[in-house]
């Protein structure tokens, strides 16, 4: 494959060139970068923004010894090391956050979960038992914080009629949440 030949096809929106170019050179700019970043992920991000910039860039890269490759390289240590700059800044931040004095152990944890998964299974009961109208006026106003006008206009209702059925719905999930606790 003559590569001068292939990228004079990309520069001139030949997405076939492009992809061959990219199958050849993919796995030597990945293996570069993942020498420059953290994890795999990162090279990966890093890869495919390095393939975005040569496409985005096509008019103005040049060659160097008839190849792509040495572009794609320095392209993708400069991105490589914006990504690890970005990482550490994360980690800067986190570490400065403040920490809990006291730290839960395994069981509090699996507890708190096993209180949670049970609530929320309570939770979905109780919506089954509404009609899919009454759930959908739960789940759009109470949870998602929507306007009772809003919500009863996309339901085809009237303000005062979702009001109505809105109380109701609270009405019979609280009934049907006070019987399932002890």
């Amino acid at each position: 494959m003559n590569e001068v030949e292939v990228w004079a096809r990309a520069c001139a929106n030949d997405g076939r060139a492009f992809t061959a170019l990219f199958d050849t050179h993919r796995d030597r700019v990945f293996r570069h970068v993942l020498r420059l970043v953290d994890n795999p992920h990162d090279a990966e991000e890093v890869t495919s923004t390095s393939f975005l910039e040569l496409w985005r860039r096509r008019a103005s890269v040049v060659l160097v010894s008839e190849s792509v490759l040495p572009w794609l390289l320095v392209t993708a240590g400069h991105i490589a090391r914006n990504v690890s700059r970005g990482t550490r800044r994360y980690r800067a931040l986190f570490d400065s956050l403040p920490r809990a004095e006291t730290v839960a152990d395994a069981e509090q944890i699996a507890v708190a979960h096993i209180e949670e998964d049970e609530s929320v299974g309570c939770l979905k009961a109780a919506m089954k038992m509404l009609k899919p109208a009454d759930a959908s006026l739960i789940v759009l106003v109470v949870l998602q914080g929507y306007a009772v006008a809003e919500v009863a206009t996309l339901l085809g209702l009237s303000d005062g009629a979702a009001r109505t059925r809105l109380h109701r719905a609270k009405g019979k999930i609280r009934e049907e949440l006070a019987e399932a606790r002890p």
